[in-house]
């Protein structure tokens, strides 16, 4: 499989041949796997004192009252510390030692990650996760469009290979959060639109992009490929990070 190059003014760069990891199968089972273990590290644990619903002065008011044996408040009839009763304790609660991460195999892992690269350039994919492009896929620049500097530059050299458009999308799907979850630090919603793929450092004059994000080739994870566990994600490689990919 070969792709075109293309540079940041729309001009061609000629073409090169794409790594074996394009050709690699379709694997949603693995990549989900991939995306859910990795996401798992970031769970904070959280639990409840050990001593909770225990800090009580219920006695059992002993046989002969006509009233079940439970440990009730002393200045009161309500019962408590026992989990079976309205006002008692929580049977199970959650416990901070328990184990929230998820593993999966280092085979597994490599190749999820190599099915979701190869899922970067299934045009049925890209489609069906709402990606808007024009042209063909995989999208490649010249390492030149490594050297921009401005979010001004970067948003022409999108613009002439037909990506934008994505960014346009993504820009306009913010919108505020439901629930709770918008007074916690997660106010606002916006999906992924274009995945920015360079050889060495990631390209900061695209961070600021709605909806972007930007990695150096030997930092892609499968989050990155398949935001939400879902492959096929619109992605913009440069011809230094194709070398590099087929080196690793």
């Amino acid at each position: 499989m070969k792709a075109q190059i293309s540079t940041i003014d729309g001009g061609s760069a000629g073409e090169m041949e794409l790594p074996a990891v394009f050709e690699e199968s379709y694997r949603p089972d693995l990549i989900k796997n991939a995306v859910l273990a990795l996401q798992s590290e970031r769970y904070q644990p959280h639990g409840t004192d050990p001593r909770a619903g225990f800090r009580t002065s219920a006695e059992s008011w002993g046989s002969g009252r006509g009233v079940a044996q439970l440990p009730r408040l002393k200045n009161g009839s309500r019962a408590a510390r026992i989990p079976q009763s309205v006002g008692g304790r929580a049977a199970h609660p959650p416990k901070v030692e328990k184990n929230l991460v998820r593993k999966i195999n280092k085979q597994e892992k490599r190749l999820a990650i190599r099915s979701a690269i190869a899922a970067t350039v299934n045009e049925e994919l890209i489609t069906a996760r709402g990606h808007l492009f024009e042209g063909v896929v995989p999208v490649v620049f010249d390492d030149g469009f490594e050297a921009l500097t401005t979010a001004k530059d970067v948003v022409a050299a999108l613009s002439v290979v037909g990506v934008y458009t994505d960014i346009e999308r993504s820009a306009a799907s913010k919108k505020v959060r439901a629930g709770r979850g918008k007074t916690r630090g997660r106010r606002y919603k916006q999906r992924k639109s274009v995945l920015i793929v360079t050889s060495e450092t990631p390209l900061r004059a695209a961070v600021n992009l709605a909806g972007v994000d930007v990695v150096a080739v030997d930092a892609l994870n499968a989050e990155l490929l398949a935001p939400g566990t879902q492959a096929g994600r619109l992605t913009v490689w440069t011809a230094g990070a194709l070398k590099k990919l087929e080196m690793m």
